[in-house]
This record gives C-alpha cells, structure tokens and sequence, in this order.
C-alpha cells in the first residue's frame, strides 16, 4: 500500500479503538455493558442493526458468490420485510414489556429454566461457528493487503476486535457499527465507480454482458454451467420458491430467538423507536445487499473484458472465489482510496464481530451464570466475569476461524448457510409455539428438542459420509433449517394436546 492508504487505514482504526476506550468509562454495571442504558433512538438502532447482519459476508462473500455463479442466494433476503412485520407486531411487544436483556428469559418464563439453557447453548454454539467464518473471510484481505501469514492475519484482526469490544461493551458495539455501515456503504460504492469508469462500455456493459451469460438471475451451478432455478416446492434441489421459504425461516428465527436482534430492542428507548429501527434495517439492508451481488457481477464483466490468471484461478476454483474483492481493491484502485475501502472491508467484519462478542457475553452471563451459577454477587462481579467471557469468546472465534482457512468449501455463503441451517436447533418453532399457543410445558419441549438433535445429528453424519452419502439424502442441506421447524412444531403440537392451557405469558 501507498503512504497515503497506510494513513487512512491507521486512522480509521486508531478511531474505532477511542470510541472503544472512550465508551469504557462509561460502563459501570452489567445493564450498561449490555443493553447501553436503554435509551437509544430508532435510527441508530437502524443502522446498529445493518451494520451487524452486514458482514464481511456481504462484503466479500456476496461478490464472490455473485462472481462464481448468480443471484440465487440472494432470494432468501426478500423474505427479511415480511419476518420484520411479524416481528414488530407479535414478539416486539413482549420482549419489550418483559424489560428482559437476552432473549431466552421468555423460554423459561414459559417452559422452565432447563429450555432456556438450552436455546442460549444453540445461540451461542451458532455465533461461534458466524463469528469464525466472518473472521475468516476478513483474513483473506488482510493477506492480500500485507503478504503476512493467513493464521497471523486471523489473530491480529480478532485481537483487534476483541480490544474495543470487551473494553466499551454495548455502547462501543452500537456507535462503532453505526460509523462501520457508512464505511461499508462508500467503500463499495467506489469500487463499483471505478469499474464502470474502467469498462469501455461503462454500466451499460455490466447489464449486458452479465444478461448475456446469465448472471444476473436466479440461477445454480450444475455440471459446469449456470442453471436457471425452477420454481417448485421440491426439496431435493435449490428452487426459488423454498429459498424464498428458506429465508423466511432464517428471517423469523433472527428476530425472535437471536439474542443481537433482540438486545438492539432492548438498548431501544421506546417499543417505538424499536420498531422504527426494524425498518431502517429491512429498507437499508435489502440494497445494499443488491449493491453487493451486483459488484460482484460487475467484477465478473471486468475481468472478461481485462483477463488476469488470477481472476480465472478464483472462477474456476483453483483459489477461492472470496479472494476476488481484495485482489481487485488492491490491483486496480488508485492510490488513498485503497486505503479507504480496506477500511470499508474491515468495517463489514467488525460490525458484526463485536456484536455476537458481546451477545454472547450477556447470554454467558445472564442465562447461566447469574441463574445458575452465582446468583448474588456484587455487580462489579458480574461486569468482571462479561468481559472475561468476551475475551474468551474471541479466543475461540480465532480458532475457529484457523479451522475455516484450512477447510474446503464451494464459497463460504454456501457453507455458511449450510452451518446456519444445522445449528438452528428448532429454535424458531420453540418460539413460535411458546408465543401463539398455551398448552404444554418444558417436557413437551425437550421432547421436541430431542426430536430435532436427532434429526440434526443424522444430517451431520450424512454431511460427512459416515451413514450414507449427502448425494443420497432426500433433501438438499439447504433446507435442514426448514425440515428441523417442522419437526419441532410438529412435535409440540401433538405432545401438547392433553395437557392443560397455561395462562398467556
């Protein structure tokens, strides 16, 4: 890099460490550390919100992907304004009345403190397995930025996140993603400007030659080429309609069950201005995740019309596909604005690091320790062991990211959403039917929770060949997260139908 990047990208960086330092001074108490004193405006939780589910998986995943094959996984994000309405309208309410700060109090409030371990376990096992990906989507910049071992990479970027994170808590998290989101946002914005400045048929090109090859439908790589999806309900193959299905699911079980979703309504000042940041996150999130896709396709055109071994290495899968963002941000753009959309890069994967470090923290410690474990002790006690656990925390998300640079995987959003889909754990179907129906109590829930584990751990040894192959499954791995609902609900349902009403929570 240029003197002048150097400087921005420094810059950049020593800003987000003050307003970490800055924020600590003002934590004193675990309420403060988790939900900020509970006074944050609509737009501001908004964009807090944007800037967690708007990762470095949007930002470098989402080209890739984009780039290597279409837009069909782009579909499942459609789903997010609809999830958002019945969030706002059913579960909002509640969590706000409870003036709870995790989202698993309501699992004991309505089916005992053994389920409630049990949901605040599959969260925080899942953020593990999203903050390790992210992390490592983040180290391949930074590898291409400095030529430094992968592994080093991983541990310098989640050292750097975990310092700001454990130091300001909650008001760091929400501040730091706020400014990342806008970051993010131009970064991309100037990458997209100089690719159709560079083109010979400018935007214009882009749309055609991506139309010609089909890049900008809903469309999967099979055998070599690019498919168009089919719009059916089968299970067997990746269809428009069950991704649409597929997202909705994913969607509804964010913001009921996921604890960085419903801290943000926590930190909310009122129900309303909860609500109002919902919104501000669908109408932001919905572009920019197109913004994203497209770049990607723009990335494809340009390296049609300006062909580099390296390009086509990552196309056919000789590199990964993930690579393709950095390896334009650092071969084509000029001179200071590198520096810019490497801080743009790293803004996409601390915006979402730092908010599952501190998610998990207030879960480690609000629904086991403080519970279970030690139920009386001083404050300062509870602040001490919050940041030791989000120190902890970062310590595996480094592991875990290690792991993911040694895996072998078709892109990382395929396999992220793969992941997603196994760690799920029913969790959406535990909340729906605690929300919309009275009968049955925590034996019905472990009976529901037992069905799925099984059903998970049969899809995980097929995963792996140790039972049968993936090939030979009745479902693709796409919709584990769909059949798994079912099947809690399901069972719940039946198992439920002789007990007697509870009263509503």
């Amino acid at each position: 890099m240029s003197l002048a990047d150097t400087l921005v990208l420094a810059g950049y960086l020593l800003a987000i460490l003050l307003l970490g330092v800055f924020f600590s001074r003002k934590t004193h108490t675990t309420d403060d550390y988790f939900v900020g004193g509970r006074n944050y405006r609509g737009w501001v939780i908004g964009l807090s919100l944007v800037g967690t589910s708007i990762s470095s998986v949007t930002f470098l995943a989402y080209p890739a992907d984009a780039y290597k094959t279409a837009w069909l996984r782009y579909l499942p994000n459609l789903m997010l304004p609809v999830a958002i309405f019945v969030a706002a309208r059913y579960f909002l309410p509640f969590f706000r009345r409870a003036n709870t700060v995790t989202a698993y109090e309501f699992l004991e409030d309505r089916f005992g403190p053994s389920v409630r371990v049990y949901g605040a376990a599959s969260f925080m096992i899942a953020q593990l397995v999203r903050v390790s990906t992210i992390l490592y989507l983040i180290s391949l910049l930074l590898f291409e930025i400095s030529g430094l071992d992968p592994v080093w990479c991983i541990v310098a970027a989640g050292v750097f996140v975990a310092f700001y994170t454990v130091a300001g808590g909650i008001e760091a998290v929400i501040w730091t993603d706020v400014i990342q989101t806008l970051v993010l946002l131009f970064g991309g914005i100037a990458c997209l400007w100089v690719i159709v400045d560079l083109l010979p048929g400018g935007l214009g090109q882009v749309v055609s030659t991506a139309t010609e090859h089909g890049k900008l439908g809903f469309s999967e790589w099979r055998n070599g080429e690019l498919t168009p999806v089919s719009w059916d309900l089968s299970l067997l193959n990746k269809t428009g309609t069950m991704m649409l299905v597929l997202g909705l699911v994913n969607w509804l079980t964010e913001y009921s069950s996921n604890q960085n979703t419903v801290q943000r309504y926590c930190a909310a000042k009122s129900e309303q201005e909860a609500r109002r940041g919902m919104w501000v996150c669908a109408l932001s999130s919905l572009p920019i995740w197109a913004f994203y896709m497209f770049l990607g396709t723009a990335l494809y055109v340009f390296y049609l019309q300006f062909p580099a071994p390296e390009a086509a290495d990552m196309l056919s899968g000789e590199r990964k596909a993930e690579q393709i963002l950095p390896f334009f941000i650092l071969s084509e753009l000029p001179d200071g604005l590198v520096g810019l959309v490497l801080a743009a890069a790293l803004a996409a994967a601390m915006s979402s690091l730092d908010s599952s470090i501190n998610a998990i923290s207030a879960v480690s410690v609000v629904d086991i320790y403080r519970r279970h474990l030690k139920k009386d002790a001083p404050e300062g006690h509870y602040l001490w062991v919050a940041r030791a656990v989000a120190i902890a925390v970062s310590g595996l998300m480094i592991g875990g990211a290690i792991a993911f640079y040694y895996a072998d995987t078709k892109t990382l959003q395929d396999a992220l959403t793969i992941l997603v889909a196994l760690l799920g754990g029913g969790l959406l179907s535990l909340y729906l039917f605690g929300f919309f129906c009275r009968r049955g109590g925590a034996e019905q829930a472990w009976l529901g929770i037992a069905v799925t584990m099984l059903f998970t751990g049969w899809v995980l040894l097929a995963r792996n060949g140790w039972l049968f192959t993936v090939e030979d499954m009745p479902f693709d791995l796409y919709y584990t997260a769909i059949i798994g609902n079912i099947l809690m609900f399901a069972v719940l349902w039946l198992a439920s139908r002789r007990t007697p009403q509870r009263a509503k929570v």
